[in-house]
């Protein structure tokens, strides 16, 4: 052992698995208090948000937190201001004594003038924890009633209060009543109730993204469905053209699907995020109110299933795509094999021709070759004696007559024997 720990080879990834359980602790959180919350998007890229932490550390003479940090506090004003990044967005707490009334605007706001926005917001939430008194009965009267959620939780510790709705500074108010829970359990149950907020809107923007692209899969379906019927009466003759036609429609499908795979991707995952919470709260409901589980099971449940909806009509309308291109093919392959036929019964037509022509030409050069050897025999024969003074001598016109069928079937076998020889290579 050394320094109180085994001297093993540790993995590189050990420290950071281990550190993940303990990196979100709960903040104590005592009552009243209020608490603000933001969500910005990572439009400029994590640079940014860490550049503007990183300056409001070193504006307090705080060190920045490292490049790799994902989470950041300091002290600011009466309360700590926490920064925290994720994926596709970043989060900024910051509490501070709640005010007499709920609602009311508070002092000095760490998110006024002197605060960049590292990216677009996606969720504010204004959260207040108040004893239970008479306030509190006034603090109802400012949710809307028509969408008022109100349940208990920890057994009856606490009360949630939500409508949802935004107020004047865009915020969605939470108001939570304590009963006697303790700090690290309000902290607990603050923290539920805004992961619930964030990720309910992050789930949400599939939404959009779903009713955008559901004309575009109606207009592809129309066309797919225009060029299956033009198929069953002309896919012979205009197989060419509805090829192309149909691989213009997958590239657009496909190019929609590219777009939202990740938004879809990671709307499934908010969502389980949001159930999750929501289980771990264990409301209790209010006579007469929604539990918050309730509330967001009835408006979450259909925007979801919107988002499954489209990615199923995606990937038919894709394999229907598929097999429609498959048939299309299937004409055209069997329109290049008839193309095909004709061009080897052309080629073999040419290939007759040239054979016949080829044993033209050798007829042709039989007697022309047989032409020129007699020639040269009828010459030899001349140049030999012959009848003169007594002497019995060979009539050249009587040589050459019997070398033309000798000197014929001497040049046609040779021909022949060359003519197997070739047919054999």
């Amino acid at each position: 052992m050394s320094n109180g720990s085994f001297s093993f080879p540790v993995s590189p990834d050990r420290t950071a698995a281990l550190g993940e359980i303990h990196a979100r602790p709960y903040a104590l959180v005592t009552t009243p208090r209020v608490i603000f919350q933001l969500a910005f998007t990572m439009d400029g890229g994590s640079a940014v948000h860490h550049s503007v932490i990183s300056e409001l550390s070193r504006a307090r003479g705080i060190s920045p937190p490292d490049r790799d940090a994902r989470h950041h506090a300091i002290p600011w004003g009466q309360g700590t201001l926490r920064w925290e990044r994720h994926t596709e967005f970043s989060t900024w707490f910051w509490d501070c004594p709640a005010p007499e009334q709920f609602g009311a605007p508070i002092p000095v706001h760490p998110f006024g003038d002197g605060f960049s926005a590292p990216g677009s917001l996606i969720s504010g939430i204004r959260l207040e924890i108040r004893p239970d008194g008479p306030e509190t009965e006034v603090a109802r009267q400012v949710f809307d009633p028509a969408s008022l959620c109100r349940s208990f939780t920890k057994n009856g510790q606490a009360e949630i209060l939500t409508d949802f709705r935004q107020n004047g500074d865009g915020l969605t108010q939470i108001l939570v009543i304590d009963r006697g829970m303790t700090q690290a359990g309000t902290g607990a149950l603050v923290q539920r109730l805004l992961d619930i907020e964030t990720y309910r809107t992050l789930a949400m923007l599939g939404l959009p993204l779903a009713q955008t692209l559901s004309p575009e899969i109606r207009r592809i379906e129309d066309g797919l469905t225009a060029v299956t019927q033009r198929m069953k009466a002309h896919a012979r003759e205009e197989a060419d053209a509805m090829l192309g036609e149909i691989t213009r429609l997958h590239a657009e499908l496909e190019a929609n699907a590219a777009l939202s795979l990740y938004r879809f991707g990671a709307s499934r995952a908010y969502d389980g995020i949001v159930q999750e919470r929501i289980r771990t709260l264990d409301e209790s409901p209010v006579p007469g109110f929604e539990t918050l589980g309730s509330f967001l099971g009835r408006r979450l449940a259909p925007a979801m299933r919107t988002c499954q909806s489209i990615e199923e009509r995606q990937a038919n309308l894709s394999r229907k795509l598929t097999r429609a291109t498959g048939l299309v093919r299937s004409w055209i392959d069997v329109e290049l094999e008839r193309q095909n036929s004709a061009l080897l019964a052309s080629m073999d037509k040419r290939a007759n021709l040239q054979l016949r022509l080829q044993q033209t030409v050798e007829g042709l050069s039989v007697a022309a070759v047989s032409y020129y050897i007699v020639g040269l025999i009828g010459y030899l024969a001349k140049a030999l004696p012959h009848g003169e003074e007594g002497h019995a001598g060979m009539d050249p016109a009587l040589v050459t007559g019997i070398s033309v069928p000798l000197v014929v079937l001497f040049v046609w076998l040779m021909v022949r024997r060359i003519r197997r020889h070739h047919a054999a290579d």
